[in-house]
């Protein structure tokens, strides 16, 4: 996977000297932020998913806001909520967490589905309606989303329509022997990630999800997607196969890949390269596959289509 854009390297050089270890993690999860879309991490607890979030906003020059799950939270401690102010005798709203460029929602599947259901329109719609007003969020936007595996104590499997609002599903890992021998060497650096210089602004943040928008995407590789979403819509694997947001998901990304890479088009590989990401969370695997490596078995249909030349 490699990056030729200058900028793009820059971010990632900065980042990996706290993520050590982690460069494909890294490199997915800002494919994911920049086609604007949101990523979901299942990993345990402990791995370095507060500091993927954290150094992506602050490198990038974005406000950051943390949602820490549990099983008492509330969808307004997600969106805010209106209080009424004796001066002005009016309804004030306080916007909540949500309103930030970069928001962490850690341990999502231990905030009850009710809690869940609130992120919903915030992450399909870019907008939160409360009490009949709506609100637009900020420009980017952008949720990372971690999930302890669902066999942990104390938690609530995501529901299909909220696993497909997620672009891509990664996860961190434990980081290599050396690395962690560094880690244990120079101890936690997370703090010094607040006071790190941001490599880019806002505006510049915006004229590259642009340019990206502006990747071309050939009749081929279109219909070479529409393959992938055959082929998991009728295969012996899945029950469900690829919805249209998830063919959406696989041209954005790919786009993404592409422009990282130095190029103004898409070619088959950047989505073959993606497609262990971006695919498993979103079809439905029979009973008798679900415990077999699921991104293996991704791999294995995409490589059985023809690539077109």
């Amino acid at each position: 996977m490699e990056i030729k854009n200058e900028k793009i390297i820059k971010v990632i050089n900065v980042l990996s000297e706290f993520l050590q270890g982690k460069e494909l993690p890294l490199r997915l999860a800002l494919i994911t932020f920049f086609s604007k879309g949101h990523l979901l991490v299942e990993d345990l607890p402990g791995l370095g998913k507060t500091t993927l979030a954290i150094g992506i906003a602050n490198i990038l020059g974005l406000k950051f806001g943390r949602i820490q799950c549990t099983s008492d939270l509330l969808p307004t401690d997600i969106t805010g909520l209106s209080i009424y102010n004796k001066n002005t005798e009016k309804f004030e709203f306080h916007p909540g967490p949500i309103f930030n460029n970069i928001v962490l929602v850690d341990e999502i599947n231990r905030a009850t589905p009710k809690t869940q259901s609130a992120l919903l329109e915030a992450m399909g719609e870019k907008q939160v309606t409360l009490e009949g007003e709506t609100y637009k969020l900020p420009k980017p936007f952008f949720v990372i989303a971690t999930q302890n595996p669902v066999e942990q104590f104390g938690t609530f499997p995501l529901p299909e329509s909220q696993m497909d609002r997620f672009m891509m599903k990664i996860s961190v890992g434990y980081p290599v022997r050396s690395a962690e021998r560094e880690i244990l060497r120079g101890g936690s650096r997370r703090e010094e990630l607040y006071s790190v210089e941001p490599v880019m602004d806002i505006n510049e943040v915006l004229q590259i999800q642009n340019e990206i928008d502006q990747i071309h995407l050939s009749d081929k590789v279109i219909d070479y997607i529409l393959d992938i979403a055959e082929k998991t819509r009728n295969n012996k694997f899945f029950s469900a196969g690829l919805s249209i947001r998830g063919t959406l998901a696989i041209a954005k990304t790919a786009k993404t890949n592409a422009y990282f890479k130095g190029r103004d088009y898409v070619i088959p590989e950047d989505i073959k390269e993606l497609s262990p990401y971006t695919i498993p969370h979103r079809v439905l695997f029979k009973e008798e596959f679900e415990n077999i490596d699921q991104e293996e078995i991704v791999r294995s249909v995409v490589e059985e289509i023809p690539v077109p030349v």
